[in-house]
């Protein structure tokens, strides 16, 4: 079987200028940022002079576009990268795309690599819970490559390509050997004893589709009994533009099964919840992996940091998740709640060396044209 290496490509509306991009995502490795690299050709009798330069900005909205009123802004746009990439681009390490795609296009081929500051904020959109909304709301990257004299002057719309890139992070390669667990209790006033709640997780790390194995060791040793219990991912968001903190419910179980517990009695269960998008489209404030078009979104991956670093240091909008266990145990006695955080992540491409190697192997190269992808063709 052979497989094709899949490019990206775009042409300006004057046809001047085509860029070619094997990959739109700025791969955070927390240690460094893997760089979007491609190909631009251009024409020497159209430039006359003047360079190709490129230029990322990330675009941060954090209220609606119809809410902004009498010069009142809900959105900050700064521009992270603007440097020439062609015909002086200085010594670019050249990948095997980029080779074969010089190779295959000619002499007004210029290798591209454009690299984001460690410290970026990854993409991450929020879900405005209304189809009409014009703008998208989180942090959105765009990267536009154009044909100017200085980098500061106005990129026009005729000789400019622009392409939705996003920043992302992957699941550790390495996998973590440990095993969240939480122990909690909960004494009731003018009743004796104690109702104890353990809960353990397999797995530090989860990736998007997968379920969420939990184990409960629930132990009564009060005088109460417990009525119901129940079972949900959180997702937890922080916007830190303007220090919002909000929690969303992603998935949720509830069980009779085993209940009531009466005093003196012990139950072990285990119960598995699956946290995807699909089930929660629609509803204000989900955070989703940022969203390029014409493509399905997932649930927001985790944010993780080096380590020794704090994560509510980091910039644009945090997410995190955790496992919540109810115990309900009637109007009086009350809930025992226990939360128990955990990693929610896309797996590492890098890791499936053995099919990368298989498909740098081969000379096929599929191109794809984005206007044809943004009609939905």
């Amino acid at each position: 079987m052979v497989n094709a290496v899949k490019v990206f490509k775009k042409t300006a509306p004057n046809g001047k200028v085509t860029a070619y991009l094997s990959r739109r995502d700025f791969v955070d490795h927390i240690t460094h940022t893997s760089p979007v690299d491609g190909v631009v050709v251009v024409d020497h009798d159209y430039l006359r002079g003047r360079r190709v330069f490129a230029r990322v900005a990330v675009t941060y909205r954090y209220g609606r576009e119809e809410d902004e009123v009498m010069g009142l802004h809900f959105s900050k746009e700064l521009e992270l990268v603007n440097t020439e990439v062609a015909p002086h681009a200085g010594d670019v390490q050249m990948t095997d795309v980029q080779e074969r795609l010089i190779k295959k296009l000619g002499a007004n081929a210029y290798p591209i690599s454009v690299t984001l500051p460690q410290n970026a904020p990854c993409s991450v959109s929020l879900d405005s819970g209304n189809e009409a909304t014009s703008q998208p709301l989180g942090v959105i990257y765009d990267l536009k490559l154009y044909v100017a004299d200085r980098k500061e002057e106005r990129p026009h719309k005729r000789n400019s390509v622009s392409f939705a890139v996003r920043k992302v992070q992957f699941a550790p390669i390495e996998p973590s050997n440990r095993q969240p667990q939480t122990l909690v209790s909960k004494s009731f006033t003018l009743s004796p004893g104690k109702l104890n709640l353990e809960v353990t997780l397999e797995r530090d790390v989860y990736f998007h589709g997968q379920n969420i194995d939990a184990r409960l060791s629930i132990n009564n040793v009060s005088k109460k009994t417990v009525k119901n219990m129940k079972a949900e991912v959180v997702q937890h968001v922080e916007v830190t533009m303007t220090n919002t903190h909000f929690s969303r419910v992603v998935a949720s179980l509830e069980s009779r099964e085993g209940c009531p517990i009466t005093p003196g009695c012990n139950l072990t269960k285990n119960f598995s919840l699956n946290p995807v998008a699909s089930v929660n489209k629609r509803r204000f404030g989900i955070a989703l992996d940022g969203q390029m078009k014409d493509q399905d979104a997932n649930l927001a991956s985790s944010t993780i940091v080096a380590e020794g670093k704090n994560v509510n240091d980091a910039l644009g909008i945090i997410v995190s998740y955790s496992l919540r266990v109810k115990l309900n145990c009637g109007a009086i006695g009350g809930d025992l709640t226990a939360d128990l955080p955990f990693k929610l992540m896309h797996p590492d491409p890098a890791s499936s060396k053995g099919s990368l190697r298989k498909m740098q192997s081969t000379d096929n190269i599929e191109f794809e044209e984005f206007a044809r992808l943004r009609r939905g063709q």
